[in-house]
This record gives structure tokens, sequence and C-alpha cells, in this order.
């Protein structure tokens, strides 16, 4: 036999290998992994932006936004409406706080998923009656009411991202389609309006307004979002201001709700002057710490 021959028939049998190897792989399951919690933060999976989609300038049609040819955000295109989501504490038929999105929506969480480790359940027709609240690698986040400790992702079922609150995995619900609307709530049993931190809304374990929650130890601010409105109002004016040291407010006497990532000092007066207040992260209404439309200057550091 030539050597030519000998190679062409090893080349074959190397080729016939490969092959084999390779429907053995696509046969087998592989073993399921628990589902990764990724960190808050982590910079190569999300990034937290104080206030609302609205306030940060977040493109139209897009993330919370967007739409398909049929008006609703469940046909909207994957890549365009997880490219951000909002989570904004607010009010939505009696359920007082809950959490919306940045269109106003309930968002929900489900008795049958686990929190610790966090888990999805919610698949199939499942996801289409809840759709599940979903983020692309480096998208964005915007929180307004909401501590960043309290939001991260888990990877569901088919390898998207998920966003949990207090570690719970949160939907929408397909039949809520205005702001306001809570036809979810007690559905089955198993279904919730979500609490700023991941508990039902409403129950006793929901987590208190910020205004009135105890001060924690919490890094410095350098920027802050301050709304004409209650409640991180979008429908009303807002005004940014960042740096370090004393800010003096360029719409002073206008503010009724703060949203922050860290600590700062309020203040009464221009040049960090008159009445004062300290606060770690978002007040929902500062007309309950006595300085609603009063704030002219933010101190920094």
């Amino acid at each position: 036999m030539s050597s030519k021959r000998v190679v062409s028939i090893a080349v074959l049998i190397a080729a016939g290998a490969l092959s084999l190897a390779a429907c053995g792989t696509e046969g087998t399951t592989p073993t399921p992994a628990q589902p990764a919690i990724e960190q808050p933060g982590a910079a190569a999976k999300v990034s937290f932006v104080p206030g609302t989609a609205k306030a940060g300038n977040a493109q139209p049609n897009t993330g919370d936004w967007a739409t398909g040819p049929d008006g609703t955000p469940n046909s909207a295109k994957q890549d365009v409406y997880r490219r951000w989501v909002q989570l904004k504490a607010s009010k939505a038929g009696g359920l007082d706080t809950v959490v919306v999105n940045g269109a106003g929506l309930t968002l929900y969480r489900f008795d049958k998923d686990t929190a610790k480790p966090s888990k999805s359940t919610c698949n199939g027709d499942c996801a289409k009656t809840w759709p599940p609240v979903t983020i692309a690698p480096g998208g964005k986040i915007f929180l307004a009411g909401i501590k960043k400790s309290a939001v991260g992702t888990v990877k569901r079922e088919d390898g998207s991202l998920q966003v949990t609150v207090g570690g719970w995995p949160i939907y929408r619900f397909a039949k809520d389609t205005k702001p306001g609307e809570t036809e979810g709530q007690g559905i089955a049993g198993t279904w919730f309006g979500v609490a700023p931190n991941g508990q039902k809304s409403g129950s006793s374990e929901a987590t208190p307004p910020l205004e009135e929650a105890a001060p924690q130890d919490q890094q410095p601010s350098t920027s802050a979002i301050l709304f004409d409105g209650s409640n991180f109002r979008d429908n009303e004016p807002s005004q940014g201001v960042s740096g370090n040291g004393c800010k003096n407010l360029a719409r002073p006497n206008v503010t009724s709700s703060i949203s922050t990532a860290g600590s700062l000092k309020l203040w009464s007066e221009k040049n960090c002057e008159g009445k004062s207040v300290v606060i770690t992260g978002d007040v929902a209404d500062l007309g309950k710490l006595g300085l609603d439309n009063s704030i002219a200057s933010v101190f920094f550091g």
C-alpha cells in the first residue's frame, strides 16, 4: 500500500472520529448548572445610574419605552428593549410602595421562584403572560427610590439576564398596559407587586419609605438628580448637579424629591447656608424632611 493511500485512510478515520464526537456532543444533555447570581455593580454585566431614564436622557424608543409593530413591549426587538431598564419606587393601584418600570408599568415577583439563590422558574408560556424584566450585558439600570445593593441579575434558562430585586427575579404582567394598573396582583396566590427590597408590596416586611429608613454608612455622592415633583415624577422638570464641595442650584426652591448614589448635604440657602440635612440615597418626598421646595444648594464630599 502506498504511503499516500495510508495518509488518506488516516485522514478519513480522523474525520470520522471528529464527526462522531460532534454527534455525541449534540445528543448529550449537559448537567444543569446552578443559576449564576451576578453581583450588583459588576461592570462587565450592567451599570447603575441614579435617577430615571428620562432624567438620564435615555434614547427614545429603547429600553422600557420600546414597542413593536403591535404597540406592545412584548414585540419589540430584544436588542432594543434590553439596552436599559428603569426601576422606580412608586404607587400603583392600591400598592404603596411598589416598583414600576420606565413606562410606569407595575413589576411583580413569583412565589415559586427563589431569592437565595436567585432562580427563575417562569419559562415558556408562563413567560408570555409574565414577561421577565431582562437586560443586555453592559446595559444600564436606572434606579430611583431603590438601593443599588438590592438589585442584581440572574441567568435564565434561555441564557438571558433577568433583573432581580432583593434576589427575586422580576416580571411585568401582560394584561397591565397602562401606568397604575395592578391586574396581576394576587393571581393564583403566587404573584405580587414587588417592593423596593424584593418583598411583597404592602407586606409588613416591605421597605419603609427611604426618607424614614435608618441612615446607613455610604460613600459621599458626587452627583444627584433633583426632581420638581415628589416620587421622582418625570412629568415635571428635573435638574442635575455634580462636583465636589458646595454647589448652588440653577433653579433653587423647586425640589420635592432627589435621587443620588451616596450621601450628601442639602441646604436651604445658597452657598450652603441656612437649614441643612444629610441624606443617604434617594428621598422620594422632601416634604417629610421639612425641605419641600426649599433646597438652594448641595454639598458633596
